[in-house]
């Protein structure tokens, strides 16, 4: 059974291993199946795939869209029943260890201890790399999803103030929609929306109540009045944005933002 690489811990495009196993099939073409296709990620994604090239690698580009990757991993779950794995995967951190676990990787290990990856690469990430002592993933993008971006054109222009907490978020939110602009830049999608409630229970509860909520699944933190207040606190977004907002793709919702239509975006 071949097995295919990949390459993330929290995000990530699989190329440090790709030419590994490459080369290891006598193989001089990589698969590499991704959702890098906004404009800005395929720009970054066309690096990598030049870096391949020089390596004396052609790159077959597997893309599948949608931001969070749903569709993605549902293409890569359905190649790997099927036995037609891609050389290389991007995938996010806790995907990589279901398919390690599952015995379908390859193993990195060799070029990680030559380059010396578990003194580059953070303990943290590496939880996510390495398993059962293998690298079996490359981290090469990371994201923290907790950004707030704000246009700071239409914020001077309405006389907005940098929000400090939820309740000054709202303010400022309800000052953009009283000056006629979009408050809130958002696209329709789960993942996006996941986001945003991500963000507000960070903001509502603090970094503790988080990590107990949503790291170790504290069943008193999921249930508590916190977490109902995280709700309703998700619900109060809701008029902040336009009605052409579902299913809207993130860079879209980003551009907004960029071009002044709206003022803030919650996004990685």
């Amino acid at each position: 059974m071949n097995k295919f690489l990949t390459t993330t811990a929290v995000i990530a495009l699989a190329l440090a291993g790709a030419h590994v196993a490459a080369r290891a099939a006598d193989v001089k073409e990589v698969q590499m199946l991704h959702w890098w296709t906004s404009g800005g990620e395929a720009a970054a994604l066309n690096v990598l795939k030049q870096d391949l090239s020089k390596e004396g690698f052609a790159w077959k580009d597997v893309p599948v869209a949608g931001g969070g990757g749903d569709a993605a991993m549902t293409a890569l779950k359905a190649m790997v029943a099927a036995g037609t794995y891609p050389t290389a995967s991007q995938m996010l951190g806790y995907t990589v260890l279901d398919y390690a676990q599952a015995g379908v990787m390859g193993d990195l290990t060799e070029t990680a201890k030559k380059e010396g990856w578990d003194k580059s690469v953070p303990a943290a990430l590496q939880k996510f790399s390495v398993y059962d002592g293998k690298w079996v993933a490359a981290p090469v993008n990371v994201h923290s999803v907790n950004w707030l971006w704000i246009n700071k054109a239409v914020m001077d222009k309405i006389g907005g103030t940098e929000p400090k907490s939820f309740d000054d978020l709202i303010a400022l939110l309800d000052k953009a929609k009283a000056a006629g602009v979009i408050p809130l830049a958002l696209g329709g999608q789960n993942w996006q929306e996941a986001t945003m409630f991500d963000s507000i229970v960070l903001s509502t509860g603090g970094p503790e109540f988080y990590k107990k909520a949503f790291n170790d699944l504290d069943e008193e933190s999921l249930k508590s009045d916190t977490m109902k207040k995280s709700f309703d606190n998700l619900a109060k977004i809701v008029k902040y944005v336009d009605p052409n907002f579902s299913g809207r793709d993130w860079n879209l919702a980003t551009a907004m933002v960029i071009k002044g239509d709206a003022l803030v975006q919650v996004m990685g």
